[in-house]
């Protein structure tokens, strides 16, 4: 039996926006676009994050080619994480979602008050 693809199904871009579009990763290329930042720092940059969400985003980004991690010659040894070409790229549509999702914040709390009040 044929099976038809959805214009979504068949887009080529969906296998690479399923990548990079998890939970924290506009989050984490944000904190980015401001410069190279130590795994710690970037941390603590995103409140709420555990270590291991933290690692698989970072390490999905990596794979994807949008961040480079590098081994810094410190003791105790440390790591950075940097947008490469390829991520900074993008910079423009990831800073632009974290504007609008700021910029919209209050109206999308209200509408979800709004739902979540229905009868259903």
């Amino acid at each position: 039996m044929d099976q038809q693809l959805t214009p979504i199904q068949a887009c080529s871009s969906r296998e690479i926006l399923e990548e990079i579009s998890g939970k924290w990763s506009v989050m984490a290329l944000t904190v980015l676009a401001y410069g190279p930042c130590r795994f710690n720092a970037l941390k603590r940059s995103l409140e709420g994050i555990s270590q291991k969400a933290l690692t698989d985003t970072l390490r999905r980004l990596e794979r994807n080619g949008l961040v480079e991690r590098h081994v810094l010659a410190t003791s105790p040894v440390g790591v950075e994480y940097e947008l490469t070409e390829l991520g900074l790229s993008a910079k423009s549509l990831y800073c632009a979602l974290h504007q609008w999702t700021a910029e919209n914040r209050t109206t999308i709390h209200e509408a979800r008050e709004r739902f979540d009040g229905r009868s259903t």
